[in-house]
């Protein structure tokens, strides 16, 4: 039956008719409260609003003036004494400093800001040429953006950075020291907001007219401390001083409701209003990201809750404080934290309504700026393209639906047609636990409007099914997007596979994993060629150019310009180098020197003084139990208890070793954060062992974050990516190893694979079981217990002693390989591991043998650039095409 004739009406979903009754889903909320009104002059303004009108409208002007659009279409002089006005006008007017009151502080701010007066006329230029020549856009929708520092990368994209040394150095600064009083942006966690910023980076590189979504976030997700060995978890206030980065656009605000009731549309029975009180405004905050080597610059809209007219003034005289300012810390809560504990059902709650904060506030805008085109919405396709980075921004598949259809009247034949073309789901995980399901309770609560659509998009794609595979209900009960169990749940990632036209992997064999099992039924269904690869990048401006200064000029020597930015593949040149006796000496000194400097670093940060002389070894990532940062410990602790048999002599002879880890566990997550108390207390009893001293070294860096990976990163000499084979979909963190000249120790999974395969496997060192081996041993491993290899039972044997501190701190840990299962195989792939490590000791010895591997890995890993994998997406995704901003638009 014609699924706009009717068909809702009579075969509309339990749930979503009990939500048609008014106040079924009301929660307590406060009373209707005044409008707040605006300032105004004309008493016949007044009247309008106190009547419900709009009010006065901002007028625009009546004529162009031609000196004013010559400045703004003018590039701003790029000569020190222009730069220096721009830096004394902000220090003296925007920050009321003088010579006598001024510091680093303030002089970082009234450098950025006049670094942002030039990105804001450029971002203005590049949507003003973007919106006249109606160009497509790509509209990258991600929970996290892992920006990191902003002032130097934009110093470096502009070209200007000699002169604001300049500039700063006439005024008593270092410019060095100027970049080091900037925060990071506590905008995202790992990989994900990381890969988010480096695709958006990519995009206003290349000139493809593209836009990051996200939230603001008030406190991050956290900033770590370590407190008796053990991660604490403390708001990250960023916020406290000016961000010069950031534009508030309070003209861009977004009504966002969440519960009410629905009322049935007695016209067209599959539309509703939808009903509340609880309303909240979306306020847009712009981040311009600026391109290297093009004048385009890029944008990150961020949304931030209003608060301003929550504040109940009637409460408040009453007395009742906490009453007057409950909506407003409602509403604050929403955009304050990056993934709140949901260990509490609160926490659930919190967390969908920050996302549907994120994706409605989202689709509102791109529908805004659509209409400005003029276009029909039928065709919203073909004007942009959403990409969903992973499932957190899923609920904007049906919050579409509910604009096109309640809001502006599309039938939902042509509503659900446009939905699918414009929709694209990149998935991030191959681990079914890890997959975001909600409650269908607490979504038809929540959001009571967004479940009925749910169930409808799931009855008409079972229905589709049907039709093909008549009387497979196991295939049904597989496929559906509502799982049956108690309490129902709505399954996110098969909602984003029904919803959009394409859905990709991460990396060669991530992508074959997810298509041979999570989503093996909708290739059936849907057709192998919906479901595709785009294996991961990072951006080289940021993962080279600016973090590794002397191997980029190395690197710009080979190459003989600096176009190797922007064309990775140009760094070919460096094997015409490798066997060039001065270059390889000056390679090795760029490392060792990157290696002091993280040597500063490490002194700073945790008071632990390691020799830059060592082996570093370094594992930074989230913590996990499938990336396996237990494994390495226990094999720290083995090679301790190896030096501890050794002789002075014998001992004199070990290669000196310094292992590194950073990360956060999240603040939930029990067994990680033990883990990271484990390492902490390894490192206290192997860094005071006097018999130990240099030879081994265990450190533990807090809070880690971009600025910590810029300086960790440059310095590693072996960096561990040693996750479950099979487990992790790509990594990114394994590429910035290798672009900056280190040497991956790793399993054959994620992008390890692909980079052996470009690099060449004489430069990578892998181990352990392959993913197809992996349902064997977790089987085995169920139903038996064997013994532990010696040396992983040597490492459990020295906890159990207590050496670390009381054992049964750590026992839970040692019970999950030994009586849990062993999920993760450490027990499997230790044998292995250890012989790793013991390769990468020999080669390391090689020194000669080592530089060639460096150089060579560097100039073979322009596949891994950012700029191809936005290029593929481009092509094959979005179909969208380069929109640089000429000199037709100056």
């Amino acid at each position: 039956m014609n699924k706009d004739g009717g068909y809702f009406s009579t075969t509309i979903p339990l749930n979503t008719a009990k939500a048609t009754t008014p106040g079924v889903h009301e929660p307590d909320v406060p009373s209707v409260q005044p409008t707040p009104l605006k300032r105004v002059v004309s008493g016949a303004a007044l009247k309008e609003l106190l009547a419900g009108g709009a009010g006065a409208q901002p007028k625009t002007p009546s004529r162009e003036d031609t000196e004013f659009r010559a400045y703004s279409h003018s590039e701003i002089a790029r000569d020190v004494a222009t730069i220096k006005n721009s830096v004394v006008m902000h220090l003296t007017a925007t920050f009321l400093r003088t010579p006598a009151s001024m510091d680093s502080g303030h002089a970082y701010l009234a450098s950025a800001f006049s670094v942002r007066d030039r990105l804001l006329q450029r971002w203005n230029l590049t949507n003003e040429y973007h919106d006249k020549i109606n160009a497509k856009r790509v509209y990258y929708m991600s929970l996290e953006f892992l920006i990191g520092r902003t002032f130097d990368n934009a110093l470096l994209a502009l070209q200007l950075r000699d002169e604001y040394a300049k500039v700063l150095g006439d005024v008593g600064f270092r410019l060095e020291d100027i970049i080091d009083e900037e925060r990071d942006a506590a905008l995202g966690n790992g990989g994900l907001g990381r890969l988010a910023a480096c695709y958006v980076d990519s995009m206003a590189c290349m000139n493809y007219p593209g836009w990051g979504y996200g939230l603001r976030y008030r406190y991050g997700m956290f900033q770590q401390q370590i407190i008796n060995g053990y991660q604490v978890e403390a708001p990250d206030c960023w916020l406290d001083s000016p961000n010069p980065w950031e534009f508030p656009r309070p003209d861009v605000t977004y009504p966002v409701k969440f519960y009410g009731h629905l009322v049935r549309d007695p016209e067209v029975p599959y539309r509703y209003k939808w009903e509340s009180n609880v309303v909240y405004d979306a306020m847009a905050f712009d981040v311009p990201v600026p391109g290297y080597g093009t004048a385009n610059v890029g944008n990150i809209r961020l949304w931030s809750c209003k608060t301003n007219g929550l504040f109940d003034l009637n409460k408040f005289n009453a007395g009742d404080y906490h009453g007057a300012t409950g909506g407003q810390v409602a509403a604050q809560i929403l955009t304050d934290v990056l993934y709140p504990n949901d260990n509490t059902n609160e926490g659930k709650e919190l967390r969908l309504r920050q996302e549907y904060l994120f994706c409605s506030a989202t689709l509102q805008d791109i529908i805004a700026r659509f209409k400005r085109t003029g276009r029909p919405l039928a065709q919203l396709a073909d004007m942009a393209a959403i990409q969903l980075n992973d499932t957190h921004p899923t609920l904007g598949i049906p919050e579409l639906m509910r604009i096109l259809i309640d809001d502006e009247g599309l039938t939902w034949d042509d509503a659900w047609s446009t939905t699918i073309k414009t929709f694209a789901f990149t998935n991030h995980t191959v681990l079914p636990e890890a997959m975001e399901k909600w409650p269908v309770p607490m979504l038809d609560k929540i959001l009571p409007r967004h479940m009925g659509i749910i169930y409808d998009i799931n009855l008409f794609f079972l229905q589709s099914v049907e039709e093909r595979f008549p009387g497979d209900r196991e295939l049904l009960r597989k496929i559906s997007i509502i799982e049956e169990s108690s309490p129902q749940q709505v399954r996110m990632a098969f909602l984003a596979c029904v919803g959009s036209h394409r859905v990709n992997g991460v990396a060669a064999i991530h992508s074959d994993i997810i298509k041979q099992t999570i989503f093996s039924d909708f290739v059936r269904v849907q057709g192998e060629d919906k479901f595709i690869n785009k294996t991961n990048g990072v951006a080289p401006r940021r993962w080279m150019n600016e973090c590794n200064p002397d191997m980029s000029a190395l690197i710009t020597e080979a190459v003989g310009d600096r176009s190797w930015v922007t064309d990775l593949s140009k760094t070919r040149a460096l094997e015409a180098r490798v066997n060039d006796s001065d270059f390889r000496q000056r390679w090795w000194a760029a490392k060792q020197k990157n290696k002091q400097r993280l040597a500063e670093y490490i002194l700073a940060t945790t008071g632990i003084r390691v020799s830059s002389e060592a082996l570093f070894d370094v594992q930074v990532k989230r913590i996990h139990e499938y990336k396996r940062q237990l494994m390495n410990i226990l094999s720290v602790i083995y090679r301790y208890h190896c030096l501890k048999q050794m002789t002075p002599a014998e001992r004199a002879r070990e290669l000196p070793r310094v292992v590194i880890f950073a990360g956060k566990a999240a603040a939930g997550y029990w067994v990680a954060k033990q883990v990271i108390k484990l390492i902490n207390s390894v490192a206290e009893v192997v860094n005071n062992d006097e018999e130990i001293g240099d030879v081994l070294k265990v450190v533990f860096i807090p809070d880690y974050s971009v600025t910590a990976a810029e300086n960790i990163i440059p310095a590693s000499d072996i960096s561990q990516h040693i996750s479950t084979a099979g487990t992790e979909a790509s990594g990114t963190s394994n590429m910035k190893f290798v672009l900056n000249g280190g040497i991956i120790l790793g399993t054959v999974d994620g992008a390890n694979i692909e980079i052996g395969e470009e690099v060449g496997e004489e430069q990578i060192f892998f181990f352990g079981c392959l993913a197809h081996e992996v349902a064997d041993f977790r089987h085995y491993l169920r139903f038996h217990q064997p013994q532990p290899d010696p040396a992983l039972q040597a490492a459990f044997d020295m906890i159990q002693r207590n050496t670390f501190g009381e054992a049964h701190l750590f026992q839970s840990l040692i019970d999950s390989v030994l009586r849990g299962g062993d999920v993760y195989l450490l027990s499997v792939d230790f044998p292995s591991y250890i012989e790793a490590h013991k390769a990468v000791e020999n080669a390391y010895r090689q020194r000669d043998d080592w530089i060639t591997k460096s150089i060579l890995s560097v100039a073979r890993m322009s596949k891994f650039s950012s700029d191809r994998s936005i290029q593929e997406y481009a092509e094959e995704v979005w179909n969208i095409e380069p929109a640089p901003v000429g000199s037709q638009c100056v």
